[in-house]
């Protein structure tokens, strides 16, 4: 059911999106590049977090440091939502409402589809989760943008021998698949930072985890993790052809974990 004027209005002034202009290297003078804006459609994992969450970061806050001038990041994911409740809540209407031919809508969920307790949020791999992202998809073509699904990255979990595991079952298959039919870019950061977290091992990972003194989170970031995750999103966007090289920016320099800021927390 379409969200009446109100509520629509109400859903776009609570996605309150992170909203950041990309940094990197200026083109060739006579060859500027049109503006265009990604939108970032997620969970807590790729949120924007405020100073009352730091050192948590989400990766996508780290994102615009691999995106050239013009191109912006509108980051609309927001913590413990699902593919199924970010549509309910109407949050996707209101990235809908905005985007613009050319633009980009990226999407990625997954963490907690998977809370099979919790009927606000859960989906089934092959039935529902499908049919939530299908929506997801055919409303950025509807207005002219590229949808593009990004698998779930991983948690921190590994087994005594000290081997990375996956957690999210069937979703990221089901995601794969979805795109496979549906003809959608897919960036499989699922399986990369699966591979990254087996490379960097249980003592590796601690350092890009948000492992404080009185937190050990094995699911959120800290700066230094979401900068490898938003790497490893930008190069998968290159990889698959989504942007062009000239597109993004510092894909092998040293991003410093201090250009991650954390605007004031709200007043309650």
């Amino acid at each position: 059911m379409s969200l009446t004027r109100r509520r629509l209005g109400l859903a776009a002034a609570a996605t309150a999106p992170l909203v950041l202009g990309a940094t990197g290297t200026a083109r060739a003078a006579g060859h500027r590049a049109p503006a265009r804006t990604l939108y970032l459609a997620g969970d807590s994992t790729a949120a924007p977090k405020d100073a009352g969450e730091a050192p948590e970061t989400g990766w996508g806050m780290a994102l615009p440091f691999f995106l050239r001038p013009g191109l912006t990041v509108a980051d609309h994911a927001v913590n413990g939502r699902s593919s199924k409740s970010f549509l309910d809540e109407g949050r996707l209407d209101a990235v809908l409402a905005l985007i613009r031919p050319g633009d980009l809508l990226l999407v990625q969920f997954g963490h907690n589809d998977e809370k099979a307790a919790d009927p606000a949020r859960h989906t089934e791999p092959w039935t529902t989760y499908q049919e939530c992202l299908r929506r997801y998809v055919t409303g950025a073509r509807s207005r002219g943008a590229r949808p593009v699904l990004a698998t779930p990255v991983e948690r921190r979990r590994f087994d005594a021998a000290g081997d990375a595991l996956p957690t999210h079952g069937d979703y990221p298959a089901a995601m794969r698949a979805l795109a496979a039919r549906e003809g959608v870019a897919l960036l499989d950061i699922e399986a990369l930072s699966l591979a990254l977290w087996q490379r960097l091992g249980p003592e590796g990972t601690k350092t890009y985890f948000n492992w404080t003194a009185t937190e050990q989170d094995n699911t959120h970031f800290n700066p230094p993790g979401a900068i490898a995750v938003a790497r490893l999103v930008a190069r998968e966007l290159l990889r698959t052809r989504v942007l062009a090289r000239h597109d993004v920016v510092r894909l092998h320099e040293d991003v410093p974990a201090s250009w991650i800021t954390w605007p004031p927390a709200p007043r309650s």
